[in-house]
């Protein structure tokens, strides 16, 4: 099936002309314990995703294909590869006033690293106060979705909100895990806002599902301003987004909820809308590049009406090598361009630039990272291996995870991951 047949014309509230001035903040600094090894020496940000990507790119396309150009990156945790990658990427046109700007945390408020979201916001005002803009989008960096912000921020300026909270549709049995938004009977109002809930109650349409935070803001510049000083103000707040700048917001009654399930993307399957993964833990992060492999993906990398930017480089394309009387056997699987694959079985993997597999290895479920080079009849299952590692002929990962914990971090859901640079 073409994935790029099904295009929905959308028109905004205000054209491009006439849209009011917008300052998108991209939340980058987090530290992603849950995802070591990938992130034992770059920010959960800059981890790679689905072959030549980066997770961070993702919040950037869908900020830029809405038309939102002027975009600040707050890092701070190991957040150099992120740095480079965002100045050697992101360049927009500055003739038009556009850019994509890293701002690593730089103590403007004393000698404390951020101390959460809320605080890396406030520690940054004079971003905002040198923009001026009349709303700001805080967007979170590090989950796989496509959205249009414009429709997010047309009902946020219809509603007469002071900040709109971006919600997911998800099962109630799966609310612990999430902040939870309780609105109002037909209205978009939120009533409260509850933190990881084991009874919320489910939705007046959908009973069985709730509204979970997706971490996507937009604000009016200033309510967003009054709420950091307040918080600042607070002894006790954790100076968090989610724990403490949208209960105070309830509570006066100036939040509101989108609905994230009624965004309709250009070019994206009446099946594939709503897709939105939290890639915070090893299971989550091969769960999402497994939904990338399949015949009709849950998630396409291939809608180039909505496309997903990452850095272009000139590689040569992937090639598919008949090996001695063995031809490759590949198939559910994403190869990126500078791969070449040689008299092998590969199948539901996603292989990364420049990386090798030689004659009669066998990847099922693989994530190969750049460089990555699997010699002659190794055996991969299950498996995400990280940049540069040269994994010898015959060896088996995947099959026994009592012996691959010894030396390799093993997720509760039997993903094994082989960190960067790693000498077998």
């Amino acid at each position: 099936m073409n994935q790029d047949t099904n295009v929905t014309e959308f028109s905004p509230l205000f054209d491009l002309g006439t849209r009011p001035q917008v300052l998108s903040i991209v939340l980058a600094g987090g530290e992603g314990k849950r995802l070591m090894p990938l992130t034992a020496d770059r920010a959960k940000p800059a981890v790679p995703f689905g072959g030549p990507y980066r997770l961070i790119d993702f919040a950037l396309s869908n900020l830029v294909n809405g038309g939102y150009r002027k975009i600040v990156v707050l890092t701070q945790y190991k957040s150099h590869s992120l740095d480079v990658h965002v100045s050697r990427t992101w360049r927009l046109s500055t003739i038009l006033g556009n850019y994509v700007s890293s701002v690593p945390a730089q103590m403007r408020r004393g000698r404390d690293w951020f101390r959460g979201s809320a605080d890396a916001l406030f520690q940054n005002m004079n971003l905002i106060d040198d923009e001026r803009p009349a709303y700001i989008f805080v967007f979170g960096a590090d989950h796989i979705y496509r959205m249009d912000p414009r429709q997010m921020l047309d009902q946020h300026i219809r509603s007469g909100a002071g900040v709109t909270v971006a919600g997911l549709r998800v099962d109630r049995s799966e609310a612990n895990q999430f902040g939870v938004i309780d609105k109002l009977a037909d209205s978009t109002q939120i009533n409260q806002f509850l933190e990881k809930p084991t009874d919320p109650p489910g939705l007046q349409d959908d009973p069985d599902r709730v509204l979970a935070s997706m971490g996507n803001y937009v604000f009016n510049t200033d309510v967003l301003v009054d709420a950091l000083n307040a918080d600042a103000e607070e002894p006790e707040s954790a100076r968090d987004m989610g724990g403490d700048i949208i209960p105070r917001l309830v509570n006066d009654g100036a939040a509101h909820v989108y609905d994230y399930t009624t965004n309709v993307v250009p070019g994206d399957q009446e099946d594939q809308r709503g897709y939105w993964r939290d890639v915070g833990t090893l299971d989550a992060y091969f769960d999402a590049h497994m939904d990338l492999v399949q015949p009709l993906p849950a998630f396409s990398l291939y809608n180039q009406h909505w496309p997903i930017f990452t850095l272009g480089r000139s590689l040569p394309p992937a090639k598919l090598v008949r090996d001695g009387v063995r031809s490759p056997d590949v198939y559910n699987t994403v190869v990126s361009n500078g791969a070449i694959l040689s008299g092998c079985t590969v199948y539901e993997s996603v292989i990364a630039p420049n990386a090798r597999v030689e004659r009669d290895a066998t990847l099922e479920g693989a994530v190969l990272f750049d460089g990555v080079h699997v010699g002659a009849g190794a055996q991969l299952k299950n498996t995400i291996i990280d940049k540069n590692v040269v994994v010898p002929a015959g060896t088996r990962i995947g099959f026994d995870l009592e012996e691959d914990s010894a030396r390799f971090t093993v997720s509760d859901g039997g993903i094994v991951a082989v960190p960067k640079n790693y000498k077998f």
